[in-house]
């Protein structure tokens, strides 16, 4: 049996971009940390502020989808 529906290059450009996508998550979330006047890692997990969770989430959402748009074309 062939694996017609297997495609080395699709395979690895999709891994290649997913991990693209995550860097640059990363990037972006770790220079959004840096401009905040306070530690965001402290207020959401000791501090436990859920609205900052909330613009936290909405804001990993954002860029997510603009991540997701740049690699996509």
């Amino acid at each position: 049996m062939e694996l017609e529906w297997f495609r080395p290059a699709a395979f690895f450009g999709s891994i290649l971009f997913a991990l693209i996508g995550v860097v640059i998550f990363w990037l972006s979330f770790v220079i959004i940390d840096k401009i905040t006047p306070y530690n965001l890692w402290q207020e959401l997990v000791e501090k436990q502020n859920m609205a900052l969770g909330m613009v936290v989430a909405a804001m990993s959402l954002g860029i997510s989808i603009i991540v997701a748009a740049a690699i996509h074309g």
